[in-house]
């Protein structure tokens, strides 16, 4: 995909992430909103895998660490194939396989059950040494919340990542400044996040602007040459980026929009999308 075609997508997807959390009444839409762009740019350009087989063996695992944007994810694996893009509306509703976080036995393209903060990292660093133990080439994601990382078990999976020199791990760290509480330099800062994943014998590249696919490129095919030691990509983002009244508000960490709410983020996205469509 050239860079229109991913700014497309993740402008379709971020309408997915805004319609399942409406439909939920529930959820969060801040923190998936933020990562739309690393979403796509994992799930249509970087990542060997294939929704027609969702359980190929050679294939890329992606754990998402920070569970609750699990509206992100599953927008993304909708328009990538694994599921109809219509049950995003049946998101956290009884019965339905979109639960409020990630399960891996229902739902197609789901590596790992997460929601537990600070252990989904470790599920990544066991397959990234369970494919070097067996010599398999696939390659490990994780994606962590830049509050996440005020979790000890976030350190101790880095610690040994590290030692074991897992050089076919990226772990992600979405930087968008805002959790739950309010901003992470306040709550419990885990500045400077590149100084400390470096103490762990991490390669550390810093991105300026993770809502942009020219830098999100540049930083994966970096971690690409990377041998000897894993890699941790920290990105800059805007929390609720692309809709105008979730950008950097915490309210919008993790509540739904209303009816009026929603007609506003959606034409939000309908304009951004007619925008590109000019280009």
């Amino acid at each position: 995909m050239n860079k229109l075609e991913l700014q497309k997508t993740a402008n379709e997807i971020r309408k997915g992430i805004v319609t399942a959390v409406h439909s939920a009444k529930a959820g969060h839409p801040g923190g998936s909103l933020s990562a739309a762009d690393l979403f796509t740019y994992l799930y249509f350009e970087e990542m060997n895998i294939d929704p027609k087989d969702p359980k190929k063996a050679d294939r890329d695992r992606f754990v998402l660490s920070k569970g609750h944007t699990a509206p992100g994810l599953y927008s993304t694996l909708a328009y990538r194939g694994y599921f109809p893009v219509e049950d995003l509306k049946t998101l956290r509703h009884l019965g339905s396989y979109l639960q409020g976080h990630p399960d891996m036995k229902h739902i197609p393209g789901v590596d790992m059950s997460s929601g537990s903060l600070g252990q989904g990292i470790s599920a990544a660093v066991g397959m990234a040494l369970g494919a070097k133990l067996d010599g398999d080439s696939y390659r490990v994601y994780t994606l962590l919340g830049d509050g996440e990382i005020e979790e000890g078990q976030v350190w101790e999976a880095a610690m040994f990542a590290g030692h074991r020199k897992l050089d076919n791990l990226v772990v992600i760290v979405d930087n968008n400044g805002l959790q739950i509480d309010g901003k992470i330099e306040d709550v419990c800062s885990p500045y400077p996040i590149d100084k400390k994943f470096e103490a762990f014998n991490f390669h550390v590249i810093n991105v300026a602007d993770g809502n942009d696919f020219d830098q999100l490129k540049a930083a994966f095919d970096e971690a690409k040459t990377v041998k000897g030691m894993p890699t941790a990509i920290v990105m800059k983002t805007v929390k609720g980026k692309g809709v105008s009244f979730m950008e950097n508000e915490v309210d919008w960490h993790g509540k739904a929009p209303n009816d009026e709410q929603y007609e506003t983020a959606m034409a939000d996205l309908e304009k951004a999308g007619e925008a590109l469509c000019q280009k």
